[in-house]
């Protein structure tokens, strides 16, 4: 679903624990779960296991590469976090790279639960039973669905230390109690996520890579610089590198659960449903925008778009639209006014003029926003960027206007959701944002209208090339944006907002 409507969207193994095995992985001697042995075991776990999750895993709303055959697998590491003991379940931690021909491949962090007899209220959560290796004839199962895993893995946290190749850490200064109810969220699309009693949230990674993942490096770097619009990292856990020289892989995160909040998609929804306008809530939602951009550029380093960045983003821009064009028709006839936007932010560079490039959030929109009950206060939640996005763009520094753009073409398709275009009901809140965020920000995002415009633009073009892919009949609004934008960069000076 497109990001501006929300949804409801080299074996080598280390076995921890009381079994043999190197503390860091190695191809060489690593060991299995069953019943302990070599390489061997290692490679029979994965013929094992392949099969099922050759069926399971297109499956998952979480796999990237839908539509594709997968042609492999590769094992990175298999972790026993609980070994299976009688009648109770055991909970193995797998990190799998899923080949797929003409695509590459991807790595999925999998947890997955084994028992000998799968209870009936498990049953939906079945992977399959292997024929053979080391776990053959044991129900394999989706582990997170498990109550008793689920809290294994909070007590991992509350208690950190190094399991293998995981590496568990907790905050110095929090304290997590032991007696935290979980229960697994079902409106995940790229992740999956369990609340902790109404405490913390744990978020799980399923498609990973080494690097920080910005949803723990930004929260934790807000948290230092005092800015409390975002729920300070309590937990976290990490894939400890294989080679010398490489970064850690980001595999979970938790952090303080804001019960009874509701995001801004459902506000605004039921603004519409009450025939009520969204102004009021929208200026806030802007002004909590820009204290989060500011105290992001406090924190993290910043830089200028010079000439040939803003050259390389106009580029970038045009390349994108003329790959939508091609592949959706309605796009030609406004192409060139398009283009126009993005000359815009190319021709001052060429004539000195700069902006700023910053870490921002990457993918905001009114899901991203939490409102709580009590003091109608905004967090914003989801700082991992568009999973689809290769980790080591997501943490470059980018204009603000990005962030911008993308919650007001939210606030346009919460108005067509609602049956409000055409009413000034969009207009109203994106001009309340935009007031909202300038009364906090010292960069008015309507003074200097182009960025804003381009990435507006941008955004609009993505946004029509995926309802043409998936969802056809929800073409008309972001074409009707495409023609507004369109219009906007005919006539000089023209304004997205």
């Amino acid at each position: 679903m497109s990001d501006a409507a929300p949804p409801h969207r080299e074996a080598t193994t280390t076995r921890p624990g009381p079994y043999p095995g190197p503390s860091t992985p190695s191809a060489e001697g690593a060991r299995a779960p069953g019943d302990g042995g070599g390489p061997q075991e290692v490679r029979g776990l994965l013929d094992s296991l392949g099969p099922l999750l050759l069926e399971w895993l297109p499956r998952q709303r979480w796999f990237a590469g839908k539509g594709r055959p997968i042609s492999g697998f590769a094992l990175v590491s298999a972790t026993e976090l609980l070994p299976p003991s009688g009648a109770g379940p055991g909970l193995l931690h797998l990190l799998v790279r899923a080949r797929q021909d003409g695509a590459g491949e991807d790595c999925y962090q999998l947890l997955l639960g084994i028992r000998d007899v799968l209870p009936p209220h498990l049953a939906p959560a079945l992977v399959g039973r292997p024929a053979d290796g080391p776990l053959r004839g044991r129900a394999v199962y989706e582990g997170l669905t498990d109550p008793r895993l689920a809290a294994l893995l909070l007590e991992r946290l509350r208690v950190p230390g190094r399991l293998g190749p995981l590496r568990f850490t907790r905050e110095p200064e929090v304290v997590i109690s032991p007696d935290l109810a979980p229960r697994l969220l079902d409106a995940e699309q790229s992740n999956s996520s369990a609340v902790y009693g109404e405490t913390y949230i744990l978020k799980l990674f399923r498609r990973v890579g080494p690097g920080v993942n910005p949803d723990l490096e930004l929260p934790r770097a807000l948290a230092n610089a005092g800015c409390a619009r975002v729920p300070a990292p309590a937990a976290w856990f990490e894939a400890e590198p294989q080679r010398a020289g490489a970064e850690p892989m980001t595999l979970g995160v938790l952090q303080p659960y804001l019960p009874g909040s509701a995001d801004g998609w459902q506000l605004a929804l039921g603004a519409l449903a009450a025939g009520a306008g969204f102004t009021a809530p929208a200026r806030a939602l802007g002004q909590a925008t820009a204290e989060v951009h500011l105290a992001l550029a406090e924190a993290l380093p910043t830089t200028a778009l010079d000439r040939h960045r803003l050259e390389a983003l106009a580029a970038a821009m045009t390349h994108r639209l003329d790959a939508a064009a091609e592949a959706v028709p309605a796009l030609r006839p406004y192409r060139a006014a398009l283009c126009a936007a993005y000359d815009d932010i190319a021709a001052p560079g060429g004539a000195g003029r700069t902006w700023h490039a910053q870490r921002i959030h990457g993918d905001l929109h009114l899901g991203q926003a939490l409102r709580t009950p009590a003091d109608g206060r905004w967090s914003l939640i989801d700082f991992e960027g568009e999973p689809a996005v290769p980790l080591a763009e997501r943490r470059r520094p980018q204009p603000v206007a990005r962030d911008i753009a993308g919650m007001l073409r939210s606030f346009d398709y919460a108005a067509a959701v609602g049956r409000a275009q055409g009413t000034g009901w969009a207009d109203a809140a994106r001009d309340a944002f935009c007031e909202g965020y300038a009364a906090a920000h010292p960069d008015d995002p309507r003074e200097d209208p182009r960025l804003l415009r381009a990435h507006e633009t941008d955004k609009a073009v993505y946004e029509v090339l995926y309802e043409a892919r998936h969802r056809p009949d929800w073409l008309p609004v972001p074409m009707s944006a495409i023609r507004r934008l369109a219009e906007g960069s005919r006539a000089a000076g023209g304004t997205p907002v």
